[in-house]
């Protein structure tokens, strides 16, 4: 029997290589600016944001009990807890669209329920407070409250919408971590707080981008980031030798390589892709020019924030890379509803994070999870464009 999918995907890769126009120059500048999209993350993403939250995602799986995980974000939590919980959680992590990935399906797969999962989802990257504090300081004041006013309400009622869309049901990409038997309790709860302290401090600090000179605690902050990452490592090595036995270090490394092959391929993919469509910020050697995009953004309308909305699902934003790229749009004539509609979305989904996604909760939440920050964002940006 001919698996159809797959005889599509080659049909398609068949004729796409065939039709080709590799004599254009367009076309070459845009696969060349794909490959110079997938090293340069590559280079400044993989080692210190994902692989860190690969570990994240791995020690969810197997250290926090499953029972601890329904308690307090399944279907029968304590909603108010459960969003908040959710939404600050996003904040303190700041990471982009991709790093977010494992930690959430690290979560999802232990029982979180659709809705403050999703919301732990959409906070992660779009709560940023450097990003916010930044957006502040260079677009001006009034679209950074916006922005960070906006983001905390969009986090909760995308999570709520999720969750009265569809009914918490276990998934199935849980079956795959099925075999993997949580950890016993040979260690006691300040132990466990601690170990993951750890591994979201490294996280957070290796991840730690270079802000502007004039923010000094931040700049502070990432001039010895090293050291204090350096001294975390350490001590999270020294709590593993002290605390964890031999089997349950494997089990973490096992459970750990079992999201990173499940997210690392997907996401290359759909960065690559991105890449070749849009080529990387400010560069403007993706296959569709930047300029035709700019046009079409310089009124407050419904269409124009849509299309701001969509663009920024599609594109793929570097933590605190938005901003530069919407000075530069701004400065071009974009429209602040827009402007506004793009910080919505952008940080928060992506063509690589999509992908990503359909493989840890299917098509149809991915869609309605896609639908809702495109929506939600266009809105948000057409009230705000047309009160200030």
């Amino acid at each position: 029997m001919i698996n159809r999918q797959r005889f599509l995907l080659i049909l398609g890769v068949f004729l796409a290589f065939y039709f080709l126009p590799l004599n254009n120059f367009r076309m070459q500048l845009a696969i060349l600016e794909a490959f110079y999209m997938v090293q340069e993350y590559a280079q400044k993403h993989v080692l210190f944001c994902l692989i860190p939250a690969f570990f994240i995602a791995g020690a969810i799986s197997l250290f926090i009990s499953k029972e601890a995980v329904i308690k307090y974000f399944g279907a029968k939590a304590n909603k108010v807890l459960a969003y908040v919980v959710a939404s600050i959680s996003g904040t303190i992590l700041s990471v982009c669209s991709c790093t977010v990935l494992p930690i959430f399906a690290g979560i999802y797969t232990r029982g979180a329920g659709i809705g403050p999962a999703t919301a732990f989802l959409y906070s992660g990257p779009a709560i940023n407070v450097l990003a916010i504090i930044i957006t502040a300081r260079i677009l001006g004041v009034k679209i950074g409250i916006a922005r960070a006013i906006s983001a905390i309400v969009l986090s909760l009622v995308i999570g709520i919408l999720m969750s009265v869309f569809f009914k918490d049901k276990k998934s199935q990409t849980e079956d795959n971590y099925s075999h993997i038997e949580p950890s016993d309790k040979s260690r006691s709860l300040i132990q466990n707080a601690l170990y993951f302290l750890l591994l979201i401090l490294i996280l957070i600090f290796a991840a730690w981008s270079k802000p502007q000179a004039s923010l000094g605690f931040y700049y502070i902050i990432y001039s010895i980031k090293w050291y204090l990452v350096i001294g975390l490592l350490a001590a999270l090595i020294f709590i593993l030798a002290k605390w964890f036995n031999t089997q349950e270090r494997k089990d973490w490394l096992l459970s750990t390589w079992m999201f990173a092959e499940q997210i690392l391929p997907l996401l290359f993919v759909g960065i690559f892709v991105a890449g070749f469509l849009f080529g990387r910020p400010n560069s403007n050697t993706g296959l569709i020019p930047s300029q035709y995009i700019t046009s079409l953004l310089g009124s407050n309308s419904i269409v124009s924030n849509i299309i701001a909305a969509i663009s920024g699902a599609i594109m793929y934003f570097a933590t605190l890379t938005e901003v530069p790229i919407l000075q530069g749009l701004l400065g071009s004539g974009m429209g602040k509803g827009p402007a506004l509609a793009l910080l919505l979305a952008g940080p928060a989904v992506s063509l690589p994070s999509i992908l990503v996604l359909r493989s840890i909760m299917g098509d149809k939440k991915t869609l309605t999870y896609l639908g809702l920050v495109i929506i939600l964002s266009s809105a948000v940006g057409w009230i705000y464009g047309n009160l200030f």
